[in-house]
């Protein structure tokens, strides 16, 4: 393992300052970062340590929704009253995530952070890795395909993000606070991950030496409707194959609002807003569920070893709106 750097940031804003040097990582739980580092995937040439910085909050906002600090350990924020009272979907997420031990360390901006475990970008021995070397090639293409993706992907990366928690946060349209050396901004998730488009490389849109400062909840959290589905090769500790975060506002029977989100399919969480709309406004029947599960995966294109994926997805999803919507 090559040598790095190591200080402790006091402030945000001393973190951000010295994160624009060349080659400088923010670390706090340090569950993805080292281990990357670790198999030489990462070298940081500085690693700041931000994990005692007062990010670690979760109170209640004026709107009526609830703001995470980014350094909020997953164990806390998973069974913290307010988010499981009013987003169990997030909290099922978390559960569902990591082993305990994992969650115990594990931030909620690092979550947000995750990078891809597609075997190829984790292992410098195979040399074609866009993310890794831009311009070498993606192995996933021709190579073994059954974890990776089936919607959004390029000819230049075909891996999926990990995280469970963000397909929850982007069901719920979260929004991510950024401190910055020009100060804060705030963005929805859906803007925070990005496509691989030609620059797989580039996995958020986040600027050299930018920090993740804290996740606004909105006040709908689809809590007496909501259901988070993952479907992967065993039941202990694994990433999904496929997984759905679902939330139902009902009334007279009839769906107000859906909130639906994939993972394990794309490069981002993948939100369903053609699923969404087919569901708004309709009574929460077969027809509707059918609909709206082969709306979740339109446009689909698999690959050698993951056709599998698009009618998995689609039983997932309407397993997932079933069980939100009460019916089993």
């Amino acid at each position: 393992m090559t040598g790095y750097a190591y200080e402790r940031a006091a402030t945000p804003e001393q973190a951000v300052r010295r994160a624009r040097q060349p080659g400088a990582a923010f670390v706090a739980g340090g569950t993805n970062l080292l281990d990357l580092i670790k198999v030489g995937v990462e070298r940081p040439a500085l690693l700041i340590d931000i994990g005692r910085l007062p990010l670690a909050g979760i109170e209640p906002a004026p709107d009526g929704g609830v703001v995470i600090g980014a350094l909020a350990r997953n164990s806390d924020v998973a069974r913290h009253p307010l988010v499981r009272e009013r987003y169990p979907l997030l909290s099922q997420a978390l559960l569902a995530g990591a082993s305990a031990q994992l969650r115990n360390m594990a931030t909620m901006g690092g979550n947000l952070l995750q990078r891809t475990r597609c075997y190829y970008f984790y292992d410098p021995a195979f040399e074609r890795c866009n993310k890794r070397a831009p311009g070498s090639g993606c192995a996933a293409l021709d190579g073994i395909n059954r974890i990776h993706a089936i919607l959004g992907a390029s000819e230049h990366c075909i891996a999926v993000n990990p995280s469970d928690m963000n397909v929850a946060l982007a069901a719920l349209r979260a929004t991510i606070r950024i401190a910055g050396m020009d100060g804060e901004r705030r963005i929805p998730v859906s803007d925070l991950h990005r496509l691989p488009g030609e620059r797989p490389q580039q996995d958020t849109t986040l600027a050299p030496g930018e920090l993740i400062t804290a996740i606004e909840l909105p006040p709908q959290g689809y809590a007496a409707h909501s259901c988070y589905l993952k479907v992967r090769e065993r039941a202990s500790y694994a990433f999904a194959l496929v997984s759905v975060a679902a939330g139902l506002e009902l009334r007279d029977g009839k769906v107000r609002s859906a909130a639906l989100a994939l993972g394990g399919v794309a490069h981002k969480p993948w939100q369903a807003e053609a699923a969404e709309r087919a569901l708004a406004g309709r009574g929460l029947d077969e027809a509707a569920i059918d609909e709206a599960a082969e709306a979740a995966v339109r446009g689909a294109s698999p690959y050698a070893h993951n056709a599998y994926k698009i009618p998995l997805a689609q039983r997932a999803v309407a397993r997932a709106l079933r069980r939100a919507g009460g019916m089993e």
